[in-house]
């Protein structure tokens, strides 16, 4: 069976394409949580069609538990499955695991993404491999959308690529516009380069020939210039790209300075009965701010730049954040993300021909 081709054990009509293939087994809580979480998707996409592929004796009886699931979804029987702490050179050689098989589907045009809380790692291997990468586009990256004063941010690279030249750089910014306008709904999202300072001669030459590339393109309109750490939660701009190093240091640092806020809250909210009547008053606002950090509000990362849409749940979710990860790959689906990029492409050649004046993008070693 070559890459695009789909194996006769498909379980529906030749012609029918499905809006996502769902890897039904990946994730700590999977068969379950990833069903749940499609009765969730259900209320919110009511004509998607899911091609959901794993056990059939654990997730048939699951499907009688969440009916809103069972409506949407075709079941493709396989009792394979990647394990999270599986190496992806092994997950490669398991051509008929749920993931995989998820990828298969996308690959051969019967679905236009796919969504799996699995193997992080084994799930970029495949995505390169099976799905492929975008005409145009040197490699992938990871994108996510996290939450700042005045509203998202989308940022990437966030560990597809350690090292990154200007061009990569460049084409992030053209994947993270696109990403920003199919999700965020943005008409002309604003486009920074992380680095050390925002003055223009600060940073190394890549930076350099990555902004003044930008501001020669299409995007220079869009384009602020130089954007620095504290600008990622300031939301000075709508899309901050980086290097996979940088972006996935900058990304552990919020979610570790996050963990560490909520942490002292609640010591100082514990500290007496002054400090506990503080907290009955505060309590709504308190509330209210949870509810926008809610990490389930961004769950989903997505692997951009390939041919089709790849979108990653965080592992330890819950139904309620596999949902948001689904919506973020109807929102690419429906608004024709990909579409959105080789158009981009298309009136950039030219400046993509600059000589290069670092080594190429270092693919990052996949980690489980």
């Amino acid at each position: 069976m070559s890459k695009t081709e789909i194996p006769e054990s498909f379980p529906s009509d030749p012609n029918e394409v499905f809006n996502l293939a769902v890897d039904g087994m990946g994730g700590d809580g999977a068969p379950e949580v990833v069903v749940a979480g499609l009765a969730v998707a259900a209320e919110r996409h009511r004509n998607i069609k899911v091609l959901l592929i794993g056990d059939e004796a654990r997730l048939l009886p699951l499907l009688a538990k969440y009916p809103k699931a069972a409506s949407i979804c075709t079941v493709w029987h396989t009792d394979v499955s990647i394990s999270m702490d599986m190496k992806p050179t092994s997950a490669l050689r398991m051509r008929q695991s749920s993931m995989r098989l998820a990828m298969d589907a996308v690959a051969s045009g019967r679905a236009q993404g796919v969504v799996s809380a699995g193997n992080s790692g084994a799930m970029l291997a495949l995505a390169k491999i099976v799905v492929k990468t975008l005409p145009g586009i040197s490699r992938p990256a990871m994108a996510a959308i996290s939450p700042t004063i005045k509203g998202d941010v989308v940022m990437l690279d966030l560990g597809a690529n350690v090292a990154c030249d200007w061009r990569n750089l460049v084409e992030f910014a053209v994947m993270g516009e696109a990403f920003a306008k199919s999700v965020l709904g943005l008409p002309a999202p604003t486009i920074g380069l992380l680095n050390i300072g925002a003055e223009e001669l600060k940073g190394d030459e890549k930076l350099r020939v990555a902004a003044e590339t930008l501001r020669e393109s299409p995007l220079a309109a869009q384009f602020h210039g130089f954007v620095e750490g504290h600008d990622i939660t300031a939301g000075t701009t709508d899309v901050v790209v980086t290097d996979g190093f940088t972006g996935n240091v900058a990304l552990k640092t919020g979610e570790g300075v996050l963990k560490m806020a909520t942490t002292l809250l609640r010591r100082v909210f514990q500290r007496g009965i002054i400090s506990r009547l503080g907290y009955l008053l505060v309590r709504p606002g308190l509330e209210r701010m949870k509810e926008w950090l809610d990490p389930r509000r961004y769950n989903g990362a997505v692997f951009v730049g390939l041919n089709g849409v790849v979108v990653k749940s965080h592992g330890g979710t819950d139904a309620e954040g596999f949902a948001a990860a689904v919506d973020v790959a109807m929102d690419m689906v429906t608004h024709g993300f990909n579409e959105s990029i080789r158009e981009r492409l298309s009136h950039m050649g030219a400046l993509l021909m600059r000589p290069q004046v670092e080594e190429e993008c270092e693919p990052a070693l996949p980690v489980s």
